[in-house]
């Protein structure tokens, strides 16, 4: 389960994700040391697939009609990519009713601190 945790500058609740993220990122670069010709041709495939959807989501000119096909192409070039990843899976984590109870709480607590300690250096001022 994530912990939450305050940022380092104090002043906001971080959710660190990085226990989820690196797994997939040792999985894809085992994954292109076994076979860099195919992993890299999805890598550019899915690099073009993104700037196209990054280019139509910043375009005057772009209809709401482009704009979902390139961003299906880019779902579509990062699913074949994450495809042979196991560790894709644990990257949208599902919480249980109960877990996600404890984690909102949790996050209440942080968040409960930081609106604490705000208050208080505010008061102090003189």
């Amino acid at each position: 389960m994530m912990r939450p945790q305050l940022s380092a500058d104090g002043s906001a609740v971080r959710l660190p994700l990085a226990e989820h993220v690196d797994p997939l990122l040792d999985e894809l670069a085992l994954a292109y040391a076994q076979d860099p010709d195919t992993v890299g041709r999805l890598l550019t495939a899915h690099a073009a697939s993104f700037v196209a959807l990054d280019v139509a989501m910043c375009s005057e000119d772009a209809t709401d009609y482009g704009r979902a096909v390139r961003a299906a192409q880019a779902d579509a070039t990062r699913e074949a990519l994450l495809d042979d990843c196991p560790a894709a899976v644990t990257l949208d984590p599902l919480l249980a009713p109960d877990d996600a109870i404890t984690l909102a709480g949790r996050i209440t607590q942080v968040a409960a601190h930081i609106r604490h300690r705000t208050a208080q250096n505010r008061n102090a001022r003189p």
